[in-house]
């Protein structure tokens, strides 16, 4: 049931800004707003057109003025969260901005719990669940990818598709009682048949989409893209050159980087999770046994690989032991193989490393400037990227999504064995369960829905 008291919050972060927005929401929104600006009610509604921004002196308590700013009147259902809302647009700064919630609460609003305008959204039907979770991760989206993906669950693609998949279950599961019910009745003899076909389907499509959206669920947590190699190769000056920052200790002697750093880097509207690792080597020291094991670890939770090599030495065991590696990943994981120092006398044996295709980088530890290797490794990073991303597909956003999905199609897959038995009534509670749990990301799913189906694809003559 949508609460009918009256909440406020900032809309926007308080601190040195041109304007804060705050936000009332509920049946006294107008009331309280007008005891702001020292006028009735009605007055303030003659003054202040529906959706219409209008300047308008606020007050303290006391009569004292507070703020000169903007009002704007979204009058129920029209509004984000479908009751009335009153928005103050005002000065930056905290000061004003706070006294104005203040003023609010004194005169009857109260704090918004976190999240309760969209969850008020929600209740008074403007928006499904799917959307709801998208608004929150909106928020926190750092790439182009993610923001466009999650667009178009705002623009309510997630619900399109769960509405569709509802309807199909909602048919087979009309079919189902039909045969339960009216099993006397002359009904098709394939309908069994039918029924399985449709499962499966249906199935497929569920794997799909349960598929591409772990493929792709770096989409919105960000690539990791790991540096492996031997110690002393420029695994750390590749860090600092791609974040422009001196975020990793460079050194000459050997070992310097012990423990991961890991660092966010955006390139072309894509967000990565860089992480430098300790050298690869054989060690007997504790500490750098740890790092080394910590850098296979992150290794193998990456989604991209840069593996460096040092071309002005010949190749060493080190540098056989990250090949070998390099072999484990090379049919699950996008892998780059780059050879620093390709300014110096090459002592590499390239032959080694053709099958990765090896990229020429000549790193010097200038931070600002960029030479043509390195804008050359970046384009093919970001081509790759983009080819990753190319997919017009679907994809669950949440952890809470991946579970629904999850449950439906294990249900589904329940349901087989006694539809092929002719259990029609356990087939239905499958049926029934993977409803709910599809229906869940979106709105509940209600037994009357069946039952028009039912009833209006079926002419039985009862």
């Amino acid at each position: 049931m949508l609460d009918e008291d009256t909440i406020i919050a900032p809309a926007t972060t308080y601190g040195k800004s041109s304007l804060n927005v705050l936000r009332l929401s509920g049946k006294d929104s107008l009331n309280i707003a007008a005891k702001l600006a020292k006028t009735t009610p009605e007055n303030l509604m003659a003054s202040l057109p529906v959706r219409y921004a209008k300047l308008t002196k606020i007050y303290f308590d006391n009569n004292d003025l507070l703020d000169e700013c903007i009002l704007l009147y979204f009058k129920a259902p029209h509004s984000y969260t479908t009751q009335d809302v009153v928005e103050f647009q005002c000065h930056g700064g905290s000061f004003i901005a706070q006294n104005i919630l203040q003023e609010c609460l004194r005169y009857g609003a109260r704090l918004a719990n976190p999240g309760e305008f969209t969850k008020r959204a929600f209740l008074g039907g403007r928006i499904d669940l799917s959307q709801a979770q998208a608004v929150a991760k909106l928020i926190e989206s750092q790439s182009a990818a993610a923001h466009k993906m999650l667009m178009r669950h705002l623009k309510g693609e997630m619900q399109d598709f769960c509405e569709n998949l509802r309807t199909d279950l909602i048919s087979l599961l009309a079919h189902s009682e039909v045969f339960i019910d009216y099993a006397e009745e002359e009904l098709p003899k394939d309908l069994l048949q039918n029924l399985e076909n449709k499962l499966h389907t249906t199935l497929k499509t569920l794997h799909n989409l349960l598929e591409q959206s772990t493929a792709k669920r770096a989409l919105f947590e960000g690539y990791k893209l790991c540096i492996i190699g031997k110690p002393n190769v420029g695994k750390s000056s590749l860090l600092n050159a791609l974040l422009h920052s001196n975020r990793a200790i460079v050194s000459e002697i050997a070992g310097t980087t012990r423990d991961s750093i890991e660092e966010n880097f955006m390139l072309g509207g894509h967000l990565l999770r860089l992480i430098d690792t300790a050298g690869i080597h054989q060690t007997k020291n504790k500490i750098e046994s740890e790092g080394i094991k910590r850098s296979l670890e992150r290794a193998s939770e990456s989604d991209l690989l840069i593996a460096l090599f040092d071309g002005s030495s010949a190749m060493t065991q080190e540098d056989l032991q990250v090949l070998e590696l390099l072999k484990t990943y090379q049919s699950s994981k996008k892998i780059f193989v780059v050879v620093n120092k390709a300014d110096l006398e090459c002592k590499l044996d390239w032959t080694l490393l053709q099958s990765f295709n090896p990229i020429k980088l000549c790193l010097k530890g200038d931070l600002y400037s960029e030479d043509s290797l390195l804008s050359c490794f970046k384009k093919q990073l970001e081509s790759l990227l983009d080819s990753k991303e190319e997919s017009q597909s679907l994809l669950l956003t949440s952890e809470y999504q991946f579970q629904a999905v999850q449950t439906c199609i294990n249900a589904l897959k329940e349901s087989f064995l006694p539809l092929q038995n002719g259990e029609l009534e356990i087939f239905s509670f499958h049926l029934n369960e993977a409803l709910k749990a599809i229906a869940s990301i979106t709105q509940p799913y209600e037994y009357s829905q069946m039952l028009d189906v039912m009833f209006g694809d079926f002419c039985l003559g009862k």
